[in-house]
């Protein structure tokens, strides 16, 4: 239900979150959007930010001063495709009463999760025009991949994070002048965030380390033949390999899978020789504090994909999860066994490789993409987008 009801002395764009790290990306835009004087922020969480399991992440935003105008619990009990799909209905339901309420004039909307799906399909059938982010991308080893294209078919407005995701959406019968490369957001919040010193954080987390230390994130593969229990396994005994290093392991997402697959790993931060500190959620600037420290990113996180490279971190990326997106020099693929990750750790920590990392070898913009989602919001007219016309690609060579 509504929390407050702000009045708008601008168009209203209503923001919806329902996990850490969506929200980490979303941050600075929600930022530029509430100093704009065009337009008003309305923030709605849901989902994971709300449950304590997954660290009860509506304080963080909470605590970077944001007005949370309405909350969505939603989460189904389990940890199946049943309660996934269960969780989406109340979804549903819960934003039908939120928009209700809140009469956002657009909804703007990042990435390719369940929660984010409901809030779409709620929306469309509200006749709120929909702005979305991070669409036209590929992700052959999960459901984000079906959810991320149903939402760009759903949304009026559309903000690539690269030239070949802005042109994919476009072959979907996207207009050309409503999809927009605006680079990914991941990097504004690197190039404009203060980030922790190695002192200031080893004491923050409880947790130090002198020799290499892996960042890792390994989610559910939600698509496809995968055995991701056995999986993990044998991600535990590459780590063992490396008895040097230090790991600082972050939970899985709410994804079916996600919480049997947290279990095990919390039983296996508790019981290995390797030194292990497993959080359940950072927060963007511990999370993005750690990287710049971390001698290489491990597992299949988005975050390996984008944001890494543009840190000047090595990327070991197991598996098929992100299978599909585009790749800098700085990422190197392999398969799930011990034996190839534990090859790949050897590749991304040699000299050469940490060399070619410090290149920042980025394919995802120049850490501008809220100032330019930002001014494309302010000069649009949010009731032509609720005309959506389809855009053949030959339609210019047509009579």
């Amino acid at each position: 239900m509504s929390e407050t009801s702000p009045t708008a002395s601008g168009k209203k764009v209503c923001v919806v979150t329902g996990t850490r790290a969506e929200y980490g990306l979303l941050s600075r835009i929600m930022k530029q959007i509430g100093l704009h004087p065009a337009l008003t922020l309305q923030v709605v969480a849901c989902a994971a930010h709300l449950s304590e399991k997954h660290g009860m992440t509506i304080h963080q935003i909470l605590a970077d001063g944001f007005t949370v105008d309405a909350r969505v619990p939603m989460l189904a009990v389990g940890d199946d495709e049943h309660a996934v799909a269960q969780s989406v209905g109340q979804g549903v339901i819960g934003f039908a009463d939120v928009f209700r309420d809140l009469k956002p004039e657009l909804l703007l909307i990042l990435g390719d999760r369940y929660e984010i799906l409901a809030a779409a399909q709620t929306a469309l059938l509200m006749n709120i025009p929909i702005a979305h982010i991070h669409g036209g991308e590929v992700t052959e080893g999960a459901v984000d991949e079906a959810i991320r294209h149903a939402i760009t078919k759903m949304a009026t407005l559309h903000f690539a994070a690269a030239e070949p995701y802005r042109q994919r959406m476009i072959q979907m019968g996207e207009q050309p002048d409503r999809v927009f490369n605006v680079g990914a957001p991941g990097l504004d919040v690197i190039h404009h965030t203060t980030l922790m010193d190695k002192e200031t954080l080893q004491a923050d987390l409880d947790f130090t380390w002198n020799g290499p230390l892996f960042l890792v994130t390994y989610h559910p593969v939600t698509w496809g033949e995968a055995a991701g229990i056995e999986a993990v396994h044998q991600l535990f005994a590459a780590i063992e390999a490396f008895p040097q290093a230090a790991i600082i392991w972050t939970a899985p997402n709410a994804d079916a899978q996600g919480e049997a697959l947290h279990q095990e790993i919390k039983l296996w931060s508790q019981n290995t020789t390797a030194k292990v500190k497993l959080v359940t959620s950072l927060g963007s600037l511990r999370y993005l504090s750690v990287m710049q420290q971390a001698s290489l990113v491990l597992g299949n996180s988005s975050s390996g994909i984008i944001e890494a490279p543009a840190m000047g971190v090595a990327t070991v990326n197991i598996g098929s999860r992100q299978q599909g997106r585009l790749r800098a020099p700085s990422i190197i693929d392999c398969g799930e066994s011990r034996e190839e990750i534990i090859a790949a750790i050897q590749q991304a920590t040699s000299e050469a490789h940490q060399a070619l990392s410090q290149t920042k070898p980025s394919v995802y913009g120049q850490g501008e993409s809220a100032e330019l989602i930002v001014e494309q919001l302010a000069k649009t007219d949010f009731s032509a987008l609720k005309n959506k016309p389809f855009y053949d690609l030959d339609m210019e060579d047509r009579p």
